[in-house]
């Protein structure tokens, strides 16, 4: 068997190292390419490019990249038609991955699986109906998406969200995690400016900015900023200025492993935390961390945005558990002061940050895929079946 997956995220080269794992465990022979990051790289997979190339968020913030997307994907094109793979399995990105999808169909019969179903309860919603034309099937991480996916026409199932299969940190990764950082009984601010360059970019001095405030009143907290290979040095450079200077955990002095446990560590540990929107409000919500979400785009994005998006949350701990729990402040309300009030009003209230903390548990539970199989392994069975594979 050999499979050809597209990953452009941290996210998604995430997503694709569970599957992989969960691909290896039923075919051991199964041979592995196309584009991924370090993780689908651990499992067997040579990346033919940096995944990070693919790693553009924004209309406007794409326009400049253009035509290395445009030359990257005629690239992957081509690879996959001579490759000639059971299956093509595109990981999340839609951009990028839908239209190498459409193009691979148009000119191959390769089975096509997308990975992470379109948000077209969010936007596009026309995309389903399109979709339907070259996909043959979408492994879904959440449970409304797979009804919503049927009734346009494309076969789905829901595989969970692999925030599952995470742990959160044992006691004896916080023991060596606070020595290790002088952190002792400090409390912790998690700040998490997102895994994109251009969003990183822009939200650093936004947080600065909130913090600075925060820390008027909160002089106690410690500020601790996880960050993602892609994005490292540039967050060091964006908080070098910082008036209270984070505590940056990345993977330059120290391997992907003592990083990952250090991050855990940080997270169970966290008493609330300034986030951007994404995936990352799930890993908040296993580990029980009150937030609030800050996110802006370029301003053109902004307006575009305004007029596509038909929901009122972007948040996925809010989506999931259709709540308005977690407070968030986007496009021209991600300003310092207002953020700052929400966190300052999570630290001052305990019954508050109880209130949210229940509501995380609920979307965790709500995440759980079917049976006793892991996220990642229910996902590679659900692959094989679309391949009348015999396990």
């Amino acid at each position: 068997m050999k499979i050809y997956l597209i990953a452009g995220e941290e996210s998604g080269d995430l997503l694709g190292y569970n599957l992989m794992s969960g691909l290896k465990k039923l075919f051991p022979e199964v041979e592995f390419c196309g584009i991924g990051g370090s993780l689908m790289e651990s499992q067997g997979l040579k990346s033919i490019f940096k995944m990070s190339e693919l790693s553009v968020m924004g209309v406007f913030e794409i326009l400049p990249k253009l035509p290395q997307l445009i030359k990257r994907k005629n690239q992957v094109i081509d690879d996959i038609i001579n490759i000639n793979p059971d299956a093509l399995i595109t990981i999340d990105s839609p951009d990028f991955c839908l239209r190498v999808a459409k193009k691979v169909k148009q000119k191959t019969d390769i089975k096509t699986i997308h990975y992470v179903a379109p948000t077209v309860w969010a936007w596009r919603s026309g995309r389903a109906l399109k979709m339907a034309k070259y996909i043959d099937h979408v492994l879904a991480l959440f449970p409304f998406e797979k009804p919503l996916l049927l009734n346009s026409g494309l076969s789905c199932d829901f595989v969970g969200h692999p925030i599952a299969n995470h742990q959160i940190a044992k006691p004896s990764e916080v023991t060596i995690f606070r020595k290790n950082f002088n952190l002792g009984k400090k409390k912790i601010i998690l700040i998490l400016p997102g895994s994109r360059i251009g969003e990183v970019k822009r939200l650093t001095n936004i947080f600065e900015k909130t913090l600075d405030i925060v820390n008027q009143k909160f002089p106690e907290f410690a500020l601790v900023i996880p960050t993602t290979k892609g994005v490292e040095s540039l967050v060091k450079e964006l908080t070098e200025t910082w008036s209270k200077k984070p505590i940056i955990l990345n993977t330059n002095n120290c391997s992907y492993e003592v990083y990952n446990s250090y991050k855990k560590a940080a997270f169970r540990e966290a008493t609330v935390a300034l986030a951007a929107s994404g995936t990352v409000s799930l890993e908040l919500a296993l580990n029980s961390v009150p937030m609030v979400i800050a996110y802006d785009v370029n301003f053109l994005s902004r307006i575009i945005l305004k007029f596509l998006l038909r929901i009122k949350t972007v948040t996925l701990v809010n989506i999931v558990t259709e709540t308005n729990s977690v407070p968030e402040f986007l496009g021209a309300k991600c300003q310092p002061v207002a953020i700052a009030d929400a966190l300052m009003e999570l630290l001052n209230s305990q019954e508050l940050r109880g209130k949210q903390i229940e509501t995380h548990k609920a979307c965790i539970a709500r995440l759980i895929p079917e049976g006793d199989l892991n996220q990642g392994d229910f996902a590679a069975v659900k692959v094989i079946e679309q391949l009348n594979y015999n396990v």
